[in-house]
């Protein structure tokens, strides 16, 4: 099972995005998304998206959000894929060119019309409520099989 981190860094109605176009072989080639990576020994999900970010775009996130956790059914090479989703409306630093792809920030309200697994066209809709949720996205041979997700409410608010 691979363990990776998810971040989308939000400002004034913006996403930062990064189109994936510069690594042979890269699964994700093509598409657009957030920022993140593979977990490295020992690091806590926390540690791990604002370490993957700060490689990918320069940024210094700050306080980022875990939102959800996604478990990814034999997404690469048969490996389960399990992947928490952040989000980060704090960041300090330059914006610097990244090896794996394109950063641009888009407007909220595009984000949908770009090349996107069809997944994550449904978890980024999810990121507009304030609940955490729990999901599982199941692709063959890079198509959607079916999808599954359990939503809870704030803390203090009940099941």
């Amino acid at each position: 099972m691979q363990l990776s981190t998810l971040c989308y860094i939000k400002r004034d109605h913006q996403t930062l995005m990064m189109h994936r176009i510069k690594k042979d072989k890269d699964v994700h080639q093509g598409k657009w998304n957030g920022l993140g990576g593979k977990f490295m020994p020992g690091e806590t999900p926390e540690e791990c998206v604002i370490r993957e970010v700060k490689e990918e775009s320069g940024l210094d996130i700050v306080h980022p959000r875990l939102r959800g956790v996604m478990t990814f059914p034999e997404f690469k090479d048969q490996e389960d894929w399990v992947v928490f989703l952040f989000i980060a409306e704090q960041f300090e630093g330059t914006l610097s060119p990244c090896e794996e792809g394109q950063l641009e920030w888009i407007s909220d309200e595009k984000l949908l019309d770009l090349t996107l697994w069809e997944g994550d066209k449904h978890f980024l809709k999810w990121l507009q409520d304030d609940k955490f949720f729990s999901a599982k996205f199941t692709y063959k041979e890079g198509q959607l099989m079916n999808h599954s997700v359990i939503f809870y409410p704030p803390l203090g608010q009940g099941v």
